[in-house]
């Protein structure tokens, strides 16, 4: 037997122990479950068996019988669970390879919990693998599901695809729910001895597949609460309206200063302002003011804990589940016209090449003369007429400069689709359209991550000429070579090509082809693999640099209305400027930790609810047919977006009857056993709507059609190709001489 034939026996025979860890096997047992059977295998089994033994993958229990090694070794993670009940745990240091957790290992762990799992895999395994010893902290105990009754118990089956178990429900602990109907159910008890978790329902939320039971369960899915907790309304309502005068003294006065608000027709809670006055010589004093949530938000009010659990308002397709109570985010703290509001702000004294000569950071009041919707300022920059249309006009060429040379630094110009739906009064989505993004949006985001990245640049430099300054940074690492590999690839299969020598060169390489794809079939599944490729921004002490918007230093300072990390910001940078010392890193970072997780939960949940209504508007048409391109492929079959109404739904495996599909994980594609015809991502086909289901939000198409498709040749066959082209060429040379 060959030196590779050893290795691949080899390989095999650990995977195997891998795969059955808890047993033990003899000789006999591994040759047959391995397919090698005969004497010269079983003869090398033995072999390598006591190989294995000495390396220490396994271990010898009785003479002759062996049991793969386990590793008395303890880590504590998050666990996320698959759709398939299968458990992966990244440990809290991120410097260990996920951990794979089977089924029978979850030990009733659910997913997002912290837990302490005992790691067992041999030195030979393919991923390290072990099970649930402990659950530290539960991610959630509350569930939305529908409720399925017999006569003597009660179960709810979990709308998240994630719980991998129904929850059982007394009848006394039903809370009037009926037959069918959508509940909320929280987990009371859920030991190991128990198949399923006991729970009670909590809410009953309705007739499944109606707009508001759906809202709600998608609400209570992720993890948000609709209602504020009654300390916290009465603590907000203490909150006096009226500024006094003393706090006046205190600050810096732009109520004298042309101040104005753009933001979106429908918005209530206006974080920013930007007020614009000239100064001698052709120069600019552009100041951006910020809603000032720290003087109304005291640490460790009841205000605070709740803005802490919840992080962030969460913005869903028909409305906004708010940060901070009503009160604070549609009244005192949000930036109304023709009202005095207290700010804290950067302020920036420019050249009309968009150069900052001057800067000064400090707390203020503001009176804002005009609000402006993003619709009003971008007519004004459009047709030059209108009130403000001068200042409007001269502030968009500063923006357009700051822009241009982000750019030239190495900036990533991700300009994502964003789906947005007419609504009649009932909430039944009437149509489907893009959120274009025009230059009043882009006027604003430039001001916004100027004020960002010189807060962060501040405290920065700050720690640097005295002692390290603790502080809540935004950052975003550059992306993996692998992943780059993976997205050039596939933007390959377009006749694009991505380059790779430097950052600078990646990031032009990324804007050029976001520009050339631009109003193409494909700009929706391109620009969404680009942001895949990328790695996520997420919330940290740690200092490092923004690798998309091309800044060293960068922090979320202009968002405290509805993000907690920019309170967090406000707080420690009014401290720094007063000479105030710097709390505790690991503190901090702990909460930055939980605002990152509750970003993703809010992001996820966003996604959820219009998912939600795409399926809903997508009812209408089943039976007809549409265009679409593959935008992802798995072993069940492949998911398809429908390109003129970017809702994406899958094609099962089952229904493709030409041939037996078989799915690639290495090349991301599924093909034929017999045709060796393949589906791969990007691939356009022609679709018919089966199904649509509110309840799972899940669409259902089958194939109608071939719009463009690859065949797939091994080496092999390429091979007789190029020399059959080859003789031909040979042949014709000929007959001409």
């Amino acid at each position: 037997m060959t030196d590779h034939n050893n290795n691949k026996l080899k390989r095999k025979i650990v995977k195997y122990f891998s795969a059955n860890k808890k047993k033990a096997f003899n000789y006999k047992q591994i040759a047959a479950a391995i397919d090698a059977d005969d004497t010269k295998s079983r003869n090398e089994i033995i072999r390598l068996l006591k190989i294995l033994e000495k390396e220490g993958s396994i271990e010898e229990l009785t003479p002759g019988k062996y049991m793969a090694t386990y590793v008395s070794q303890f880590l504590e993670g998050r666990i996320q669970v698959t759709q398939r009940g299968i458990g992966y745990v990244l440990s809290e240091d991120g410097n260990t390879q996920d951990v794979l957790i089977e089924r029978d290992g979850l030990n009733t762990a659910l997913d997002g919990d912290m837990v302490k799992i005992h790691l067992y895999a041999g030195r030979q395994a393919e991923r390290p693998s072990g099970e649930v010893i402990e659950i530290i902290k539960r991610n959630r105990m509350e569930f939305a599901g529908v409720v399925q009754l017999s006569a003597t118990y009660a179960f709810v089956v979990p709308d998240d695809k994630r719980m991998y178990t129904d929850i059982y429900v007394p009848l006394p602990k039903l809370n009037k729910a009926k037959h069918g109907e959508k509940v909320l159910v929280k987990i009371t008890e859920w030991t190991t001895e128990h198949k399923n978790p006991i729970g009670e329902i909590t809410e009953v939320l309705g007739k499944p597949g109606t707009h508001h039971t759906e809202m709600h369960a998608i609400i209570a899915e992720f993890g948000f609460a609709t209602r504020f907790p009654e300390a916290v309304e009465a603590e907000s309502k203490k909150i006096p309206e009226k500024i006094s005068a003393d706090e006046i003294k205190k600050r810096k006065d732009f109520r004298e200063t042309l101040t104005f608000t753009i933001d979106p027709e429908d918005a209530k809670d206006f974080d920013d302002a930007i007020s614009f006055k000239p100064m001698p010589d052709g120069k600019w004093e552009v100041g951006v003011h910020i809603a000032d949530v720290s003087h109304y938000v005291t640490e460790e009010s009841k205000l605070d804990e709740e803005a802490y659990n919840r992080a962030t308002s969460v913005y869903l397709v028909d409305r906004t589940i708010p940060m901070l109570p009503e009160k604070l985010s549609n009244g005192v703290c949000s930036l109304r016209p023709h009202e005095e509001k207290l700010t804290f702000s950067a302020v920036f004294v420019m050249n009309e090449k968009a150069e900052i000569l001057n800067k000064w950071i400090g707390k203020t009041v503001i009176y804002s003369q005009r609000r402006f919707s993003y619709e009003e300022a971008q007519q004004r920059i459009e047709t030059g007429e209108g009130d403000l249309a001068v200042e409007l006009h001269l502030l968009n060429e500063m923006a357009k400069k700051l822009r241009e040379k982000r750019f030239k630094s190495g900036a990533v110009n991700f300009e994502t689709e964003e789906v947005k739906f007419k609504l009649d009064d009932q909430f039944k989505p009437m149509g489907i359209f893009k959120k274009v993004r025009k230059d009043a949006h882009k006027l604003i985001e430039e001001f916004m991550l100027l004020a960002n990245r010189t807060v962060a640049q501040y405290v920065y430099e700050l720690a640097e000429q005295k002692q390290k300054k603790t502080f809540v940074y935004r950052v975003h690492e550059s992306p993996s070579e692998d992943k780059l590999r993976q997205f050039s690839a596939f933007a390959g299969r377009f006749g694009y090509r991505i380059q790779t020598n430097s950052q600078k060169a990646i990031a032009h390489s990324f804007n050029e082809l976001l520009k050339e794809v631009e109003g193409k079939p494909e700009q929706n599944i391109i620009q969404s693999m680009a942001v895949r490729s990328m790695m996520k921004a997420y919330y940290t002490t740690k200092k490092t640099s923004h690798y998309g918007l091309a800044f060293d230093y960068y922090t979320h300072f202009t968002s405290p209305i509805r993000r907690y990390p920019d309170l967090m910001a406000h707080r420690l940078l009014f401290s720094y400027l007063h000479k105030g010392k710097s709390p505790s890193e690991a503190f901090y970072e702990e909460k930055c930790k939980h605002s990152s997780e509750r970003e993703v939960q809010a992001a996820d949940a966003e996604r959820a609810s219009v998912k939600y209504k795409q399926v809903e508007y997508i009812q209408q048409f089943i039976g007809e047919e549409f265009t679409g391109i593959i935008s992802g492929v798995s072993e069940w079959g492949m998911y398809v977006e429908i390109t003129d109404y970017k809702c994406e739904g899958m094609i099962r495996l089952t229904s493709l009857q030409d041939d037996y599909y078989e799915f690639d994980d290495g090349n991301m594609w599924l093909i034929g056993k017999r045709t060796k015809k393949i589906y791969q991502l990007g691939d356009a086909v022609q679709v018919k709507v089966k199904n649509a289901d509110t309840t799972k939000r899940q669409i259902d198409l089958e194939l109608a059609g071939i719009v463009h498709i690859r065949k797939y040749m091994d080496r092999n066959e390429k091979r007789k190709g190029k020399k059959k082209e080859e003789k031909q060429k040979k042949l014709k040379h000929k007959r001409r001489k």
